[in-house]
């Protein structure tokens, strides 16, 4: 296996673990080292397709779990604003009946 495929597989893996703890600041260092991983694979002459194809399919799965993730977060971010916008009318409500 190439240096290339092994540096994907190891952030790969990075990913993984950064996502399980939600570490955001993590997943985007490793998201920025995954693209130079992956556009150094695309440049080298294809050694093993298969195992290239394997690990970008491996990657592929890590990224729509990201996704996933991160529109979970977002919604729970937007409801949380919500929220507040809400207690914040009723305190005006309040302070104007009070």
């Amino acid at each position: 296996m190439s240096q290339a495929l092994q540096r994907i597989e190891q952030t790969r893996e990075a990913l993984v673990d950064a996502l399980a703890a939600r570490n955001w600041d993590a997943i985007g260092e490793l998201d920025a080292a995954c693209r130079e991983c992956v556009d150094e694979v695309l440049s080298e002459a294809p050694v093993d397709e298969d195992a290239v194809r394997s690990n970008l399919e491996g990657l592929l799965a890590v990224y729509k779990d990201l996704l996933t993730a991160t529109m979970g977060e977002r919604q729970a971010i937007v409801d949380e604003m919500s929220q507040i916008n809400q207690a914040r009318s009723a305190a005006k409500v309040y302070h104007l009946f009070g």
